[in-house]
């Protein structure tokens, strides 16, 4: 039996790959491809949504999704701890599966990852990111979800050393962590963690060059898990064994 998908957001950069992807999946079929504008009515009969749209589309994609209890993947970034606490009862209340991936590129998760692994361990961490001049969110989803899960590393330890947060040059902290984004030409994606304490520092340094080839992995991980899934989860981390649980 081949799963219908509705892709909304699919004429995009992101929803191209996803869509290609899924087009050599096996079990899986992009039926109708949507638009950020397009009447989510179109969502019925679908077996599957996956939303690539932006983030003030995206909570109205997922709650359409969850009423008309159709399991949905969430591929769009923005989504902080309490953006999802705004949709996690509705998705536990009608018993369906919401999966939200900050980042597909395997790399990324196992380097944020490490991070969160070394930061017990160091009492100052800063996330640089750098994407390309036409990302309409800043922090991105990335920096957001590594920078909480550092937060969580650091449960026993408590927040990270950020002096002189309260300028705005000292970017915009997520559960400490002071985010830097940067936004220009001639760039796709890279992220920078930089872990310091007395007498030395750390950095993780991820940077995606073809989207693409970075993505394909986790969409094809991602796709077949939330079709079946049931509840809230968040990143790659829910599919494949590296330590943390969201």
């Amino acid at each position: 039996m081949t799963t219908q998908v509705a892709l909304v957001g699919g004429t995009g950069k992101l929803g191209s790959i996803i869509h290609s992807v899924i087009d050599d999946l096996e079990g899986f079929e992009v039926g109708r491809v949507l638009t950020s504008r397009s009447d989510l009515a179109e969502l019925d009969g679908a077996g599957l949504v996956i939303d690539a749209t932006t983030p003030q589309v995206s909570i109205d994609v997922v709650r359409a999704a969850v009423e008309r209890h159709i399991n949905v993947l969430v591929a769009t970034s923005g989504w902080s701890t309490q953006r999802l606490a705004l949709v996690r009862p509705l998705v536990e209340d009608a018993g369906t599966g919401a999966v939200f991936i900050p980042n597909f590129s395997l790399g990324s998760v196992l380097g944020s990852a490490l991070a969160a692994a070394a930061a017990p361990f160091f009492g100052s961490a800063e996330i640089v990111e750098a994407h390309h001049e036409g990302k309409v969110d800043s922090p991105s989803g990335t920096a957001v979800r590594t920078a909480e899960l550092i937060a969580a590393a650091r449960a026993e330890q408590g927040p990270v050393s950020a002096p002189h947060a309260d300028q705005r040059a000292r970017g915009q902290q997520v559960g400490s962590v002071p985010i830097h984004s940067l936004r220009r030409p001639g760039v796709v994606a890279k992220q920078e963690v930089v872990l310091a304490g007395p007498g030395e520092s750390l950095t993780f340094t991820h940077d995606t060059v073809e989207p693409a080839l970075a993505y394909a992995p986790g969409i094809r991980l991602a796709v077949p898990f939330a079709v079946q899934a049931i509840g809230v989860h968040v990143g790659l981390e829910s599919m494949i064994d590296i330590g943390i649980r969201s």
